[in-house]
């Protein structure tokens, strides 16, 4: 089940992320997690103030597990490359619900609701290469890759596009 996310949800995203495995291609560690999870939640919810799309909160349909993240934002890189102004696609699945679909699933949904309200047009997604599910992952989805990019950081990324 996909739900739009609520006030207090930014407290089940630093659980997600707490979890190395997981935050592993998430860049750096934050020095508080707790604050940084906020200010995400806001910068989501400010997408879907002015954008009307943004990022989902992903629960099992049986018992209602919290399972992750993911959906459709925008944001501004600051690197260009076509990954300003666009939509991103994002998504992030607790390590004990991998390997079961979810985020296919869940990313195949938010792509129909997102065309039906907003028509078909590029999107955009960046994935640390080494990330190999995710890289998988984005090609089923139709996803192709366009171009590299080093962060300040020096890690390399790969950006990807999905044209409709």
């Amino acid at each position: 089940m996909l739900r739009l996310p609520g006030p207090d949800d930014y407290l089940l995203l630093r659980d997600l992320v707490a979890d190395p495995e997981v935050h592993r291609y998430l860049g750096p560690q934050p020095h508080d997690p707790t604050t940084d999870m906020f200010s995400r939640a806001l910068r989501a919810a400010g997408s879907w103030q002015l954008y009307g799309y943004g990022m989902f909160l992903v629960f099992e349909k049986d018992g209602g597990t919290f399972v992750g993240q993911l959906g459709m934002f925008r944001s501004l890189r600051g690197f260009g490359k076509g990954l300003d102004h666009v939509a991103e696609a994002a998504w992030i699945v607790a390590r004990e619900h991998w390997h079961k679909g979810y985020a296919r699933e869940g990313m195949e949904a938010a792509f129909a609701w997102f065309e039906a309200a907003h028509g078909s047009q590029r999107i955009a997604c960046m994935i640390e290469p080494e990330n190999l599910a995710s890289v998988a992952l984005a090609g089923k989805l139709g996803f192709v890759r366009y171009d590299r990019h080093t962060l300040d950081d020096g890690a390399a990324i790969d950006l990807f596009e999905r044209l409709r």
